[in-house]
This record gives structure tokens, sequence and C-alpha cells, in this order.
């Protein structure tokens, strides 16, 4: 018989039906045995009546036991009925059972908040923890937002391009995770803090409007909201001023989350500049929300803007605040190529943030060499130095790159504001701990003696 999904057994009402899951709960009253089922789609409660064959089996059924029923869905008496429950009209009257796999006792309970188990054993059982119900939630949310954000963008002319995960090191302001190349002994790739420069390049190539669900890596100091690895809405457009790729991103953000049934506080979304945000919030990641709003769920969204260009270093020199390929604000071009007034030079530099978060961050790109050339001049790199790192691009842009530039949405933000989560690991289904240990898997691990002779590495001891 066809399994029918859960969620669709009220279209069954006096059909024999067939559906497979989960025991989600077990009540057994002596003569009668009640079970709650769950699948994707939902929850339906189903019962062995007495003298029904598949009692014997039933006795024998526990919690989270994956299962095959048939029975009949019988609509319940209307004093019985449960109308704040799925399903609760119906019931389902078990003919038979097959067991599909047993369970060992759960390790912990998934039928309450997860939030507050160790760590540790959340992270060795996580395939367990996402069966819970705040879990699941999380991660459907998750490929909601996205599904949505990707066909916003496929209706606004955007071209879906993936870019390498073995690439070179380059200068995104974190350190990067780096893989050794057996072909290649002592020389190494890098994991791709961002597709910044892929992306640049694809602008040159003409295809003028580019995303990607990309995953980022980056070696940084793990927090609450930051993890070594995260995925993000990668865009970038060709033609465009700030003004625009604003725009086009307030659209995206608003239509998306309006859809999933989200409120905003202010549309447009306010600008405030770097400036008026630190004298204003002490941070330029602020929380708009009134205590009402926080209750309600509502998103507060701004833009910040006007961001120095650079800053100092511990050493006396300079350095970007966020990103070497932007451009400055026209104003400040030549202060720029002059190499005065570096302090005051302004970037177009636009982050979005909502509810206390950096929800996303990007600026108009340098797309002249001369432009590049100088912000590097600026941070003290010779001409030897500056074809090391980035003497591709250099040469890509003499060859007709338009002006371009973008952004990348942060998926792991965007989907706490959107669930009320705190912490980044309640919406990656896999995530790290604090410590930089992986969920389920034993990593990081020591390499096998073959595999480093392979790759020509030693570990060194001292």
């Amino acid at each position: 018989m066809e399994r029918t999904l859960i969620g669709k057994l009220g279209e069954h009402i006096g059909k024999t039906v067939s559906i497979s899951g989960w025991v989600d709960v077990r009540r057994d009253q002596g003569k009668m045995v009640f079970f709650d089922f769950r699948d994707r789609s939902g929850l339906v409660q189903g019962v062995v009546l007495p003298g029904s064959p598949a009692m014997e089996i039933a006795k024998d059924i526990r919690n989270e036991y994956v299962i095959r029923v048939e029975g009949v869905v019988n609509k319940r008496p209307e004093k019985n009925a449960q109308a704040d429950r799925q399903n609760g009209d119906i019931e389902l009257e078990i003919k038979a059972i097959e067991i599909l796999n047993p369970s060992d006792a759960m390790p912990f309970d998934i039928s309450n908040d997860t939030s507050g188990i160790d760590e540790s054993v959340r992270a060795e059982y996580r395939y367990i923890d996402l069966r819970s119900k705040r879990m699941q939630k999380n991660m459907k949310v998750r490929s909601e937002f996205i599904r949505r954000c990707r066909e916003y963008l496929f209706s606004h002319d955007f071209t879906e391009i993936e870019t390498p995960l073995l690439t070179e090191s380059t200068p995104e302001g974190s350190r990067d995770f780096v893989v050794p190349s057996r072909l290649n002994p002592g020389k190494f790739y890098a994991l791709p803090q961002s597709p910044q420069q892929y992306k640049q390049l694809l602008m040159t190539s003409g295809f003028e409007r580019y995303f990607q669900i990309a995953r980022a890596v980056r070696d940084e100091d793990l927090r609450a909201d930051r993890g070594f690895e995260h995925t993000q809405i990668d865009i970038e457009m060709s033609f465009v001023t700030m003004e625009d790729v604003m725009a086009a991103v307030e659209d995206m953000v608003t239509t998306v989350v309006e859809a999933m049934g989200h409120t905003i506080k202010q549309k447009p979304f306010p600008r405030i500049s770097y400036k008026d945000a630190m004298e204003k919030y002490g941070a330029d990641k602020f929380d708009m929300r009134t205590d009402d709003d926080k209750l309600s769920g509502v998103l507060a969204y701004a833009w910040v803007v006007n961001f120095p260009f650079f800053e100092k270093t511990d050493e006396g020199g300079w350095t970007f605040t966020h990103n070497p390929f932007s451009m400055p604000i026209p104003e400040h071009i030549e202060w720029l190529l002059a190499g005065e007034h570096i302090g005051e030079i302004l970037t177009t530099q636009y982050d979005l943030v909502c509810n206390g978060f950096e929800s996303g961050g990007g600026s108009i790109r340098a797309h002249k060499p001369e432009i590049l050339e100088a912000v590097y001049k600026v941070m003290g790199f010779s001409a030897e130095d500056l074809q090391e790192r980035i003497g591709h691009m250099l040469k890509a842009f003499r060859y007709g790159t338009p002006p371009h530039g973008g952004i990348a949405l942060g998926v792991e933000r965007n989907i706490m504001n959107l669930t009320g989560e705190t912490m980044l690991r309640e919406v990656q289904a896999f995530p790290m701990t604090r410590g930089g240990q992986t969920a389920v898997m034993n990593a990081p691990k020591p390499l096998t003696d073959k595999q480093l002779k392979e790759l020509g590495l030693k570990i060194d001891t001292k």
C-alpha cells in the first residue's frame, strides 16, 4: 500500500491507509494502547483496540521506534475532538504495525526544548537533537528563507554560479583554514573566507547579476553568533550605485520576511552613519526595538553607512576596516589616490543590521587597478607584495571590468532573527562546539603517519 503522509490523513476519512514514521509517544492503558506518530508533515494519534492483531507487537514498541502502520482513519466524536491540535478531529484505528527499526533509550528527552542540555552531549547526538520540535522548525525556517531569497533573485534576472572551495589565501581580514597539496608538496590551498574576488571576476566576465548560496570558512575566535563555518547569500551586481544595491537588497529582504509572516518595524529601513551609531548606541550593531517589539517578534532593520575606510594598526600603520576591495565614497577618491587624509576617508560600505546583529554587509567595489593599488599602498605593501597578493585582480581590471558592488547576507544571523534564537548553533544542522569540535564526528584529530608522509608534512611536538 502506498504511504500517506500524516499531514494528509484528514483527506482520507473512512479509508485504510499506510503511514511511516516515528513513535512520538506511547501510552499503554491495558486493554488499549495509544500512540502519537510523527513524520515530516505532522502528528496523529493512533489506537490499538482490544482484540486487534496489532496488540501483541504494540506492547513491545517504545518511543522513537521507526514503524510502518496500517489503519483506518476515523472521525473522532465531537466531544473528543481537539480543535487546537493538528489532526485533532481524527484518529487512526491501527490494524497492523511493522517495526522498521527499533531504538535504544534516548540519551536525552527530545519532547521538550533541548537548549538547556549540555552542549557536548547535544553535539555527540546531534541527529537526535534535530528531531526535537524546535530544531525541526529552525531548519525548516532556514530552508524557506533560502528558497524565497533564491526565487526572488531568479525573478530579478540573477544567475546562480558556484565558486571554488579550494583557492588562494586572500586578505579578507581573518585567518585562513589551509589545505596541504599532495601534488605540490610544501604548498597550500586556502578555504574561502568569502567568494569576494571570484564574484568580482564574474563581473569582469560580463554576468552582471550573480548570486550564490556560499559557504565561508574563517579561522577566528568562536562566539555565540560566530563560528568557523557559515553560509551567506552572496550577491554582486554591475553598473550599480550604492543606492541601487541597498534598494535591491531591502526589497528582497522585505519581500521574503513578510511572506514568512514577520513584521518589519520601519520601512524604508532607517539609515544611520557609523559615527552617529557609535555616538548613540556605542556600537555599529544595535537593536532599535522596544520591549513590546521584542515580545511581538518585530524585525527592526537599519542600514549603517559612511564607515571609515582605514583604521590604525597596533604598529602605527593603516589597515582596512571592512574590505580592501571597496571604493571610497566619490568625494574621497582623490584623497586615496594622493595618499592624503587617510583617517578621514570614508568607504562605500553598507551594513544591514537587525535586532542587534549584523545581518549583511557589502560595498561598491574598486574596479580600476589604480584604486586597488592605492589601497594597498596606504597599507604599506610594496609593488612586489601587491603582485603576489592581488596581481590577478589588477590584471583583470585592465580588461574592461564594469563598476560593480554587492553584499553578503549571513544566513545564520538572519535565521537567528527570524526564530528568536541567540546562538548560532541553534540554526545550523551540525555546528561546532565552543571548543571547535565537530558535531557527531571526531574532528579535529591527528592524521595517520601515512597521510602525513603523502602530504610531505611533519608535526612539531615542541
